[in-house]
């Protein structure tokens, strides 16, 4: 291996690292990770679409304050 693949592999692993540590912190506060929902919905719900952030991060707040889970799965 040499050092520019080095150099590649290990920003690739940062960025992974840091991608992860930033959705343990919105998770840590309540803050819902749109990302995931995404990922889910394509996978699990490919029939139904998929809500704009805006529309995500307002059910999520609705559903965490009026004592719902408003899990879907």
């Amino acid at each position: 291996m040499n050092l520019d693949s080095a150099r590649t592999l290990l920003r690739r692993h940062l960025r992974e690292a840091w991608r992860r540590a930033v959705q343990t912190g919105r998770l840590i506060v309540g803050v819902p990770d749109y990302d995931t929902y995404v990922e889910h919905m394509r996978r699990a719900h490919p029939e139904r679409a998929v809500m704009s952030y805006e529309a995500f991060f307002a059910e999520r707040l609705e559903a965490r304050y009026r004592g719902g889970g408003g899990r879907c799965c």
